[in-house]
């Protein structure tokens, strides 16, 4: 019996942002021959984590396509997961995407393919959480893109309770210089609501989301296998 990871997204009800899931899921089922790969979501679309794993037996991995840890992998994913084990099936929880230094790269070259100049200010728009752990994560990416810039990067929430986008851009531009720019880096995984209130923001470039774009960056794939790996070779190494 091969393992199974399961890849669970947030969801979406945007057409694109499905089919940029899938593809990046449809990327792992090709790279791990050896691996039944999954997809479940905790949100808007089906099925949920819930009813794949009841349906899934021998050892899984649940893999979050999440970019940071807020409630739905403190409560929905691990509620889910804790049901299982509870019933004797090996079940493992991979970490989130983020942060991340692949992601961070894919930042800033879609950052430099924006001409981005000194006289640019960046601000890192984040999806937002009520969880202050997402929050968190959230500024460790945007110090992570800091370093890699070696300029200031601010974040900007789209949601939860994180200061707001809108006010930092404000903030961003009363500081420009003549003919710098407000550019956001789009820190969310692919199109959808949050991704269409970014492009309706002021600021005055938005990159593309992360997983976005004629071709699926290859960083992606690997990083989803890299977290796939590390959580199953710490829980079967538990139960070794």
């Amino acid at each position: 019996m091969n393992p199974t990871l399961v890849a669970v997204s947030h969801g979406t009800a945007d057409a694109r942002g499905q089919a940029v899931v899938r593809r990046l899921v449809e990327s792992v089922r090709g790279r791990l021959t050896q691996v039944e790969v999954v997809q479940a979501f905790v949100d808007v679309e089906s099925p949920s984590l819930t009813e794949v794993l009841a349906g899934v037996d021998g050892p899984v991995t649940v893999v979050p396509l999440l970019l940071g840890a807020g409630f739905h992998v403190h409560v929905d994913i691990a509620d889910a997961v804790r049901a299982r084990r509870a019933l004797g099936q090996p079940t493992a929880t991979a970490g989130t995407l983020g942060p991340d230094d692949g992601l961070t790269g894919i930042l800033a070259e879609r950052l430099q393919r924006s001409e981005l100049s000194d006289r640019d200010s960046v601000v890192l728009a984040v999806a937002g959480s009520s969880d202050v752990r997402a929050r968190l994560g959230a500024d460790r990416a945007a110090a992570q893109l800091s370093s890699r810039l070696r300029r200031r990067v601010r974040v900007g929430h789209l949601g939860g309770s994180g200061r707001p986008l809108e006010r930092v851009i404000a903030e961003a531009r009363s500081g420009l210089s003549v003919g710098g720019r407000v550019v956001a880096a789009n820190y969310l995984l692919a199109p959808g609501f949050f991704a269409d209130r970014l492009n309706d923001s002021s600021a005055d470039v938005v990159t593309g989301p992360l997983a976005a774009g004629v071709r699926l960056d290859p960083r992606l794939v690997d990083l989803v296998i890299r977290r796939y790996e590390a959580a199953s070779h710490r829980r079967w190494a538990r139960v070794g």
